[in-house]
């Protein structure tokens, strides 16, 4: 039952950013090309597929490891594109976004232990 707590408050992360992406999409848009990522409407729309894709697959524990593995590099992509906190001044920004890159690490930390453990007995994986 823990693995599967932890599996949910782990894809909960992805819930949210694909929910506030999806009803302010000119926003994440913005956010992007803030970035100077090419293509930035697309990279929105990849990103909440994305992110979608990770959230029901850690929620219902199917292909879990595989949605581990793409955490894991979805997060550590996201990390060095957004959050590069040592190039900025230091202050406010620079603590929002070390902030961010730490969040980033524990997912990422995360994402091995499911990796490591599995699903758990309460996934559609465990079932199949």
């Amino acid at each position: 039952m823990l693995i599967l707590i932890g599996r949910i408050l782990l894809a909960w992360v992805f819930v949210g950013s694909a929910y506030g992406a999806l009803s302010n999409f000119g926003g994440s848009v913005g956010y992007f090309r803030s970035l100077n990522l090419p293509a930035a409407e697309l990279f929105t729309v990849t990103n909440i597929a994305v992110e979608i894709l990770i959230s029901l697959g850690l929620i219902l524990g199917f292909g879990t490891r595989y949605c581990a593995v793409l955490m894991f590099v979805f997060v550590l992509t996201a990390t060095m594109i957004a959050h590069r906190y040592w190039e900025y001044p230091a202050g406010a920004q620079q603590i929002g976004q070390y902030n961010h890159f730490l969040k980033n690490i524990s997912i990422m930390g995360g994402a091995m232990l499911i990796l490591v453990t599995g699903p758990g007995r309460f996934s559609l994986d465990r079932a199949a």
